[in-house]
């Protein structure tokens, strides 16, 4: 019986040849992301992976993608006084908006700025930068209208990736508008697309009543000659949106950040209000959004909060990975972790005192491992390279007696006989 991972799953493992998928690029990422969101203002928070159903139902949209064909909802047992559907999250804003309402973080001093990284699910047709278990960072402002913030959260986003050294992103935007003026747009779209409906496709005839705007956003029609000709949204602006998106632009050049105007996102959730943003780059092909988000106003009414605003985005770590891969683009990861000291033993004598030596080097703040295969001394020094080791301290019989070790400085190729007791001190002035 051959066991393998769930399509479109990955294992994440430690170690270079595994490129995207090694575990230590992952750890840096993350790292980088963390750092860049504290230097902005914001604070983690860590919702569980499993929500109920409703939540995405009401704050993602019924007729969405993600609801109707792409969730992993789980059936709870029978015997399950709270027997409500489950599902693993496919995205994260909705769970966080759960868990502000939830645990009164509204009443803390606003606007309320988190950041959240971690795995969702859906079930997608697997590809390219395409997969059913993925990984987000995420950051979120509840509380705040001003566009101010909606370039601040782009330009975080760009800020994560420059440490990376990743450049030639395109930041698309675009303003969907708000329950005001969206109204008049709806019409203009469905009086547009009315007489093409026997052309489009049977997921676009199911929007064209619940929802238009998620005309836009169909992949297998995007070529029709209705969809080049839609109207748009920035024509059906309100006074209120329309401020809001100069607002935006200005921002985003005062701030020297190059934007594209795609009049096409929509983005693929419905509560999406205003601005509409994704960060784009042309070495993923079909799947090309690195990142992207907006403003959602209404979602945490819907959720069962009062009106307050919020502004967010999701960047896909998978693909933020691969994209770095492809450019070849390894120094943010040069710094790889090297284990500081292999203890190396030979004899039955010295095997206790270098188990004592390892833990006494542990505790002292260095990174240690020994032998625990019963390997001879040219196996373990050839154990010790591959673990990329800075020192081995070579222990044996004569060594113990002694009251001595030899310490190897991988680096330099050179060997030297220290006291037992001053080891660490030695390879601390090694270090210094």
């Amino acid at each position: 019986m051959s066991i393998q991972a769930p399509r479109g799953f990955n294992d994440i493992l430690p170690g270079e040849q595994y490129g995207w998928r090694d575990s230590y690029r992952w750890q840096r990422l993350e790292e980088i992301f963390r750092e860049v969101a504290r230097l902005y203002g914001y604070q983690e928070l860590r919702p569980p992976m499993v929500e109920y159903v409703d939540l995405f139902i009401h704050g993602v949209g019924a007729t969405t993608d993600i609801v109707t064909k792409e969730m992993f909802n789980i059936t709870p047992r029978g015997d399950d006084p709270d027997a409500r559907r489950m599902a693993m999250r496919p995205e994260f804003t909705a769970g966080l908006v759960r868990a502000w309402l939830e645990n009164g973080l509204y009443n803390n001093p606003q606007p309320t700025k988190i950041f959240a990284y971690g795995p969702a699910f859906r079930y997608e047709n697997v590809q390219k930068g395409r997969f059913r278990g993925f990984h987000q960072l995420d950051v979120e402002v509840f509380g705040a209208q001003d566009p101010a913030v909606d370039a601040e959260v782009i330009k975080l986003g760009l800020d994560v990736v420059a440490r990376l050294g990743l450049t030639g992103l395109v930041v698309s935007v675009n303003s969907i508008g708000c329950p005001q003026c969206r109204p008049r747009y709806r019409q203009a779209l469905q009086d547009h697309f009315r007489p093409h409906l026997g052309e489009l496709c049977e997921d676009c005839n199911t929007r064209f009543e619940k929802n238009p705007l998620r005309l836009l956003d169909c992949k297998r029609d995007a070529d029709h000659p209705a969809q080049r000709t839609a109207p748009v949204t920035l024509d059906y602006l309100c006074d209120d949106c329309r401020r809001h998106w100069e607002g935006l632009l200005s921002h985003l050049a005062a701030m020297g950040i190059p934007y594209q105007i795609d009049t096409r996102i929509v983005r693929g959730l419905d509560y999406y209000t205003k601005t509409v943003f994704e960060v784009l780059h042309p070495k993923l092909g079909a799947q090309s959004a690195l990142w992207g988000g907006g403003r959602y106003d209404g979602l945490i009414e819907i959720v069962g909060g009062k009106p307050t605003p919020g502004v967010g985005f999701g960047m896909g770590m998978e693909r933020v990975l691969m994209v770095l891969e492809e450019e070849g683009l390894t120094a943010p990861f040069a710094d790889r972790p090297r284990l500081d000291v292999f203890v190396a033993t030979l004899g039955e004598a010295a095997r206790p005192v270098g188990l004592k030596l390892l833990y006494a080097l542990r505790d002292a703040g260095l990174s240690a491992d020994i032998d625990y295969l019963g390997r001879s001394l040219k196996a373990q020094m050839k154990y010790a390279g591959k673990q990329n080791s800075r020192y081995v301290v070579i222990l044996g019989e004569d060594e113990v007696r002694q009251g001595v070790a030899s310490v190897k400085h991988m680096d330099e190729g050179t060997q030297e006989s220290v006291p037992l007791d001053q080891i660490i001190s030695h390879l601390r002035r090694a270090e210094a």
